[in-house]
């Protein structure tokens, strides 16, 4: 039976994981609000998880996303979000993390390679000293041109 709802980890579960991964997997970090997930982010997650063997989502909590995009969002709450990307196939492990970066998580983690979209330079993505101290590489994944959520959420206040 599938209970996508364990890929949803806690810190403490994330970290036990992560040390039975190191010795056998490549594994790879990204994070996002991932609001109203589109084609875009399928592309960008699939993409990423194809850099490695496993593939960990660091996840903003609600509380995070108004911070960073406005007291309208997020769309879709924290757990629905988290629900959503740990249903995917290739999305293996999901957590949430309420501060403006995910700069704590990535320390602990110190994942293999770190991923963001290429609208982010290596030298500006958060972490990128970290994980290239550790002996990880830093990637940036293209993204699929006129996807974004805020693109769909002007499109659907438009039709209003």
């Amino acid at each position: 039976m599938i209970h996508t709802e364990n890929k949803i980890l806690t810190l403490e579960r994330i970290l036990s994981l992560r040390s039975k991964w190191r010795e056998s997997e490549k594994v790879v970090f990204t994070n996002g609000c991932f609001d109203l997930l589109h084609l875009g982010h399928i592309d960008y997650l699939e993409k990423s998880r194809n850099l490695g063997t496993k593939l960990i989502v660091a996840l903003n909590t609600d509380a995070s996303v108004r911070g960073l995009k406005g007291s309208e969002r997020p769309l879709v709450n924290e757990y629905a979000r988290a629900r959503v990307i740990a249903s995917l196939e290739f999305v293996d492990a999901v957590i949430l993390f309420g501060e403006e970066t995910p700069l704590d998580l990535i320390s602990l983690l110190k994942p293999d390679i770190l991923v963001k979209g290429n609208d982010y330079s290596v030298e500006n993505i958060v972490g990128a000293d970290i994980v290239l101290a550790n002996g990880g590489c830093v990637k940036t994944i293209s993204l699929v041109e006129g996807y974004s959520t805020t693109n769909l959420v002007n499109k659907i206040k438009q039709l209003m």
